[in-house]
């Protein structure tokens, strides 16, 4: 089985923070940080959806990753920011925003570095894991940005929010 080079020498991860935990996703998805600015509430959107961004006139919708991965959803502080990044849906990319609690770093993860995610002990659904990252003495969660940010899966979970308001 062919690799490409830098598959096989690892990647660069910009890691962030939710709580006390480091997460960590590909920096070649990453188009950009910025503070956390007035965002516009969607009606009958599901608690993930934070809300939308205008960035540079582009309409982006902010996803809260507390409330993406079932925990309540983040409260705002000082270091909270939006990392901008590429998602496909349809082959079209699109650019979605992601809500963090801090960004720390980017980090080097050699390829073998990255363990399978655990069958247990992580509080975000395994699908949504790339693996485990070994910085050291340290543990990073990998996300695997194409599952735990499905553009289509997120839009089925929208509709369905839609379908069971009250009317």
């Amino acid at each position: 089985m062919a690799h490409d080079d830098r598959t096989e020498r690892g990647a660069q991860y910009l890691t962030f923070l939710l709580g006390s935990e480091v997460f960590a996703m590909d920096i070649r998805t990453v188009r950009e940080i910025i503070q956390v600015g007035a965002m516009t509430t969607v009606p009958l959107m599901p608690a993930f959806v934070r809300g939308v961004i205008n960035l540079r006139g582009a309409v982006v919708p902010v996803i809260d990753l507390h409330a993406r991965f079932g925990r309540r959803p983040a409260t705002l502080g000082k270091k909270s920011c939006i990392v901008i990044f590429d998602a496909l849906r349809d082959g079209e990319r699109v650019e979605l925003g992601l809500l963090v609690d801090a960004v720390s770093e980017v980090v080097d993860i050699a390829a073998d570095a990255i363990e399978p995610p655990p069958d247990f002990g992580t509080a975000v659904r395994r699908d949504f894991i790339r693996g485990i990252g070994k910085l050291g003495t340290r543990f990073v969660v990998v996300l695997d940005p194409d599952r735990a940010f499905d553009v289509e899966d997120m839009a089925r979970l929208c509709e369905a929010a839609v379908q069971t308001e009250p009317a």
